[in-house]
């Protein structure tokens, strides 16, 4: 039974723990740190982790898209905020008796509105930030896994041509 058939999995992640875990279960090379493994399962393994990365680039890319529709959608309730808020000045400007009140108020609607607005712009950048630093850690870790499988193939093709 292969590893790739119990273990194959569209996600990145997956694929790296079943290579890993194939390298990990291959037989041991005698008086050597060097092991064999099967090329077929290997190479489908790497193929797998090509076909994920797309996919988990594609994902990235639809987080992002809905965090621009989150900021959007913040600007412009933001803007219908302030737009609403210019609406009620203009209305208290108009009735003389309240007019010092209605300024006070206007200016204290439009500071609300700001500091919503600020809030909803921090909530957003904060949102994309961390599903950005999540794909960058899974990113670093094929990075230092793939570095690692070649500096492995490295050294024993440095062995092999001894």
């Amino acid at each position: 039974m292969s590893t790739v058939d119990d273990e194959r999995t569209t996600g990145v992640q997956g694929v790296l723990d079943a290579l890993a875990s194939t390298v990990a279960g291959a037989r041991a090379m005698p008086m050597s740190s060097s092991v064999l493994v099967n090329k077929a399962e290997v190479l489908d393994l790497v193929e797998q982790a090509r076909e994920a990365l797309p996919d988990q680039l594609n994902r990235a890319d639809a987080l992002l898209a809905d965090v621009d529709a989150a900021k959007e959608r913040a600007r412009a309730d933001a803007a219908e905020i302030v737009a609403q808020a210019h609406e009620e000045a203009d209305r208290l400007v108009e009735a003389e008796a309240v007019t010092v009140a209605a300024r006070e108020r206007a200016a204290q609607i439009l500071a609300d509105a700001r500091q919503e607005a600020e809030a909803l712009r921090r909530d957003a950048d904060d949102y994309c930030d961390r599903r950005l630093a999540d794909f960058e850690i899974d990113l670093g870790k094929v990075v230092a896994q793939v570095q690692a499988g070649r500096a492995k193939l490295a050294g024993r093709l440095g062995l092999d041509g001894s």
